[in-house]
Parts: C-alpha cells; sequence; structure tokens
C-alpha cells in the first residue's frame, strides 16, 4: 500500500510514524526540511521537500500509484487544495483533509471531502481511516463511518442480520444493478451487490471478519 502525507508536523509526522510500523510505503511532503526531525530514525520512507499542492511535487511522491493522501498541513485552504487535487486530478482512492477551523468542515464535506478535526482526532484514528484497504470510506462523520464494499461471493444468499451488530455495524443501503434497496434484516444478498454499511470505528475487524476478509 502507498500512502502520502502532505505536511510533517504535530499529526503528520505523527501518522508517518504510526504507519512506518505498518506494511505501507511511505512519502512526506514539508516545505520545512526541519520538521523531518519528527520522524523516527529509522523511518524509511521518502521525504520530499516541496509544497504538497505542488504537481511535480506529488508526482515525485509517486501519486499517480498511490492508495491514500493525508493533506495534513496547518492551513486548512492548502489541504483541502492538496486533496482535490488528489482526488480529482489523480483519482486517489482514498483521501483524507485536516480542517482545523471546524465552522468550514460541512462546507468542505460537501465538495466531497473526507474532512477531520485534527483537535479531536487522534493519530491512531486517522491511521486506521486511510489504511483499511477492504473498504472504501464514503464518509466519516468521527464517531462512525460509511463504507462501500461489493459482497464477497460466499455471502450471496446470507441476510443482512448476519452483517448486523447493533450499536455498532448496520447495512443502510444495498445497491444492485440500477436499483438501491433500503434493506430489512432479513433481506438477502445477492451477487456482485454494493452496500453501504455505517460502521463504528472499534468494529472494522469485526466487519471484516464477517465478510471472511
Amino acid at each position: 500500500m502507498k500512502i502520502i502525507i502532505a505536511g510533517c508536523g504535530r499529526i503528520g509526522s505523527g501518522l508517518a510514524n504510526k504507519l512506518s510500523l505498518d506494511e505501507v510505503t511511505l512519502a512526506v511532503i514539508d516545505q520545512d526540511p526541519r520538521t523531518f526531525d519528527h520522524l523516527n530514525a529509522d523511518f524509511k520512507g521518502q521525504k520530499i521537500r516541496g509544497i504538497g499542492f505542488d504537481r511535480d511535487v506529488l508526482l515525485n511522491a509517486g501519486v499517480e500509484q498511490c492508495d491514500a493522501l493525508a493533506a495534513v498541513t496547518s492551513n486548512d485552504e492548502a489541504n483541502v487544495l492538496i486533496a482535490r487535487i488528489a482526488r480529482l486530478f489523480f483519482n486517489v482512492p482514498r483521501v483524507v483533509c485536516a480542517i482545523h477551523d471546524p465552522r468550514k468542515s460541512q462546507l468542505y464535506r460537501r465538495l466531497g471531502l473526507m474532512v477531520f478535526d485534527p483537535m479531536s482526532w487522534g493519530v491512531n484514528r486517522v491511521a486506521d481511516l486511510i489504511s483499511f484497504s477492504h473498504f472504501k470510506v464514503s464518509m466519516s462523520m468521527g464517531d462512525a463511518d460509511i463504507v462501500e464494499i461489493e459482497i464477497p461471493t460466499l455471502l450471496a444468499g446470507r441476510k443482512v442480520s448476519d452483517l448486523t451488530i447493533p450499536g455498532e455495524i448496520t447495512v443502510i443501503s444495498i445497491n444492485r444493478g440500477n436499483q438501491t434497496i433500503i434493506p430489512l434484516l432479513n433481506t438477502a444478498f445477492e451477487d456482485r451487490d454494493r452496500l453501504h454499511l455505517v460502521v463504528a470505528p472499534r468494529s472494522v475487524h469485526k466487519l471484516e471478519s464477517l465478510l471472511g476478509l
């Protein structure tokens, strides 16, 4: 898995140090090379000096092959610009964006950005959000994520109740062909169904287990 982190301040360096312990390839971007001193001594990823919304800088960081990008500089507008470039121009599958002013969060969510408040979110929460490869996170609401997944073939014929844990995991819709279904607990899955589920962050591993992943 390839992840780019734009910004190597408190959140960015903490995220890089956390993810460097996992099986991921990392690139960290920052204008100020002194911020790279916050990285662990054994950090093996790329350290790239530059502006995160500069096209050449992103290309150097491997944005065309990257699976996820976190825009976590100290500037909200820069983070939004980085995130939108990653999504719209390079089709990065998973992009998260730190917004320090919570009054702006709803506006940026309407632009389709997955935003978070760095004051209330810890590094572990952000790391979980961008590094789970089995799910596409459509929206994060802090205490819950809306995730999208195609039903595994082995679960065809099983019921919504088999993927439900009250207070933790709930199937909210099924896309089947050109139809969207609001399911009941006894609704049966069909092959190639795409599901949207609300999942508590602490329950992601339980969902993976229920799906046989």
